[in-house]
């Protein structure tokens, strides 16, 4: 029995040993910041992500993932990455608006998504990794890839049936395109930080809020009193960037190029079925709850939102170059396949 647990404890020092020389080797130790709190299921993922680079590149990359603002606030990422104090990020471009109108046309088009791998469609083959990718170089980025998640779903303390139903409601909302869509929609929407969405619903600063998807409002806790939730979600459906600094991109071997290109491939296919996954099993669980009714729109009501949308599209499109080939380009794929 003795010799049997030295064996045993052998094995394991050996173990540790082993992990231990193997981060110690790693050719490259980055750090990536992430636009979701810890705990959260896109941030899980992420790290997901990092530990398949470091398999698939034989532990020759180690990545360390951090949550929202852990090194700098989600709005300057950018250029945390471009000079060097982060090496990456994967976070949703709609942050940068203030740096270039075109990071919120491409970071969420709202009413353009109902599915992610419609999204991805127009990135990987309808122009649109070339025109992000054209977008960023210059901030000293190279785009890696892009992935997408669930349409997010909306909270809300009153029943939203309709787009006539938003008139007045006071619905958190992000500044940008999302904030204008809404008010031209009748709604009166309130800028805040994600971080205030529970405070904000509880105490009836807002009445409803466009937040993450729905597994998410629901392991939150949100519809415990926010009990009309809209889902599937009607109008948000925002891109993640996987990005990191050019000079170092630039610097790698082409076989790591490879893999990093790969492992975000399969990064954007992972996240889409777990959060899928985790929705149908949080909208299961709110269904057996008699006190949520969760509300889903009509095609027709879908559209109506979509149109006052699409003319919030061409207002932004007139606001630079970019912003006009990246809407000529989208309204062009989305029209080619019918989903306008």
């Amino acid at each position: 029995m003795i010799l049997k647990r030295m064996i045993a404890a052998a094995a394991v020092a050996t173990s540790v040993l082993a992990l231990t020389g193997a981060a110690l080797a790693a050719d490259y130790n980055w750090t990536f910041q992430t636009s979701e709190t810890a705990g959260e299921p896109g941030f899980i993922n992420k790290t997901k992500w990092a530990e398949d680079v470091a398999e698939m590149s034989g532990g020759r990359i180690e990545i360390e993932i951090l949550p929202i603002g852990a090194v700098v606030p989600h709005t300057e990422t950018l250029q945390a990455v471009g000079t060097g104090i982060l090496q990456g990020h994967l976070t949703d471009p709609s942050y940068f608006s203030g740096q270039d109108p075109a990071f919120a046309m491409m970071g969420n088009l709202v009413g353009a998504w109902s599915d992610p791998y419609e999204l991805l469609g127009f990135m990987n083959s309808g122009g649109g990794n070339e025109l992000y990718s054209e977008l960023v170089e210059p901030y000293g980025i190279h785009f890696i890839g892009a992935a997408a998640t669930e349409p997010e779903a909306f909270v809300s303390k009153v029943p939203i049936r309709t787009v006539e139903d938003l008139e007045g409601v006071k619905l958190r909302a992000p500044e940008g395109m999302v904030f204008e869509i809404f008010s031209k929609a009748g709604a009166s929407p309130v800028a805040l930080p994600g971080s205030e969405i529970f405070t904000a619903l509880d105490k009836g600063v807002v009445d409803a809020a466009d937040n993450t998807v729905f597994a998410t409002n629901h392991a939150q806790g949100l519809h415990d009193f926010a009990t009309y939730p809209l889902y599937p979600g009607f109008h948000s459906l925002p891109l993640i960037d996987i990005s990191m600094n050019k000079e170092i991109w630039d610097s790698l071997p082409e076989d790591l190029q490879a893999i990093l290109t790969a492992s975000v491939n399969n990064f954007a296919m992972d996240h889409i079925y777990s959060v899928r996954q985790l929705d149908a099993e949080a909208v299961a669980e709110a269904r057996a709850d008699e006190s949520i009714e969760i509300i889903n729109w009509s095609n027709d009501e879908r559209q109506k939102f979509r149109q006052i949308a699409q003319e919030e599209w061409q207002n932004w499109a007139s606001r630079s170059d970019m912003t006009q080939r990246y809407y000529d380009t989208v309204t062009t794929y989305l029209q080619n396949r019918n989903l306008l």
